[in-house]
């Protein structure tokens, strides 16, 4: 998971101030980096327009620029901190993820050095809110929001990466499709919250993503108060992380653009 998943939720079914959080960060981003997304798009729309249909002579025509490989090629980190592990660039074929490699890539999303920092923060943000009251506003009340911000990103990642995909053979990675209108690209990255490929590399039915993520919603019930395990609270909290893991493949789609962008001199 990109970030750590959510730890405080409100009675009555009202969206957890955690989770309006991260997708604050996230749409943030994605706003402060739109401008470039769009450019390249359009760039990458009249480059693919047929010179015959602007009526120019093959005179007029310039020759074919060589392919830039920077295009479409992932890094293992978003801005030098976000983990992107699982991030495979475009027209990369790999051999099928073993039980092991699901466990490796489910251990390096929770255990990373930047889950500990999302974590306190986190922990800071809803302490500040009095998201649980439970809790209290001391010292032991840090400790108490930031272990079950710890808790629950840990135990999403490994039920949406590990533990569900052993079940269904399914695989976990982010397949970057690389090319295309902005729309195109944008629809297929949303779509993989729902679609996936299978070990055998057919696309099925992400059952590791929706049942994972309802699965760890269910089970945050057995460390939360009282006043937070309803049934409604655990539906939004089910339906905000697929929410936000969809949010986080479009700009995983779009971070190998960013990237060239900020650091390829384009």
């Amino acid at each position: 998971m990109l970030m750590t998943e959510v730890s405080c939720r409100f009675p009555g079914g009202i969206l957890p101030s955690q989770s309006g959080a991260r997708m604050f960060v996230f749409l943030s981003l994605f706003v402060l980096f739109f401008p470039s997304l769009r450019a390249s798009a359009q760039q990458s729309e009249r480059s693919a327009a047929s010179p015959s249909a602007s009526g120019a002579s093959p005179s007029q025509v310039e020759a074919p620029q060589p392919a830039d490989d920077s295009l479409g090629q992932q890094t293992k980190r978003i801005l030098g901190i976000i983990p992107n592990f699982r991030a495979v660039s475009a027209d990369t074929r790999l051999p099928p993820q073993s039980i092991k490699d699901k466990f490796i890539d489910a251990s390096d999303d929770s255990f990373d050095y930047s889950s500990f920092f999302i974590s306190a923060a986190l922990a800071g943000y809803n302490m500040a809110r009095n998201s649980v009251p439970e809790f209290h506003q001391d010292a032991s009340g840090y400790a108490r929001y930031f272990w079950h911000s710890a808790v629950d990103q840990t135990g999403e990642n490994y039920m949406v990466e590990f533990v569900a995909p052993v079940i269904t053979r399914e695989d976990t990675r982010y397949y970057t499709l690389g090319h295309g209108g902005f729309l195109r690209r944008t629809g297929y990255a949303l779509s993989r919250a729902v679609i996936t490929r299978s070990d055998s590399g057919n696309e099925v039915v992400n059952f590791s993503e929706i049942v994972g993520a309802g699965a760890s919603a269910g089970l945050s019930n057995l460390y939360y108060p009282a006043s937070q395990r309803t049934p409604s609270n655990t539906l939004s909290q089910w339906g905000v992380d697929v929410g936000i893991d969809a949010a986080s493949f479009v700009f995983r789609e779009f971070w190998p653009d960013i990237h060239h962008d900020l650091f390829c001199g384009r």
